[in-house]
């Protein structure tokens, strides 16, 4: 299995983590009260936004040719790292 097979198999790992994480976040909000709920929910949104993002980024790097993977690396790296700083952000 090449560096890259391994790498997108434990981003996608991660994504599936996080993805339950944000069901776990959407309930959370549901539950707050009135106020409370509008700031979280768009918080909320705006993680889901970064994970779709991060998402489609991965499955571009997947299905790239070589020529096109280191290109496509920076493009993932930074998707990952603003919703990994997001998911900190709103979870701490």
């Amino acid at each position: 299995m090449s560096a890259t097979r391994a790498s997108t198999g434990q981003m996608e790992s991660q994504l599936r983590q996080w993805g339950a994480k944000l069901d776990e976040l959407v309930a959370k909000a549901d539950a707050a009260g009135a106020e409370a709920k509008v700031d979280y929910r768009k918080r909320i949104e705006e993680l889901k936004s970064k994970h779709q993002l991060a998402q489609s980024k991965l499955e571009e790097l997947r299905a790239a040719g070589s020529e096109k993977l280191e290109t496509l690396k920076v493009g993932v790296e930074s998707a990952w790292k603003e919703l990994e700083a997001a998911f900190r952000e709103l979870t701490h």
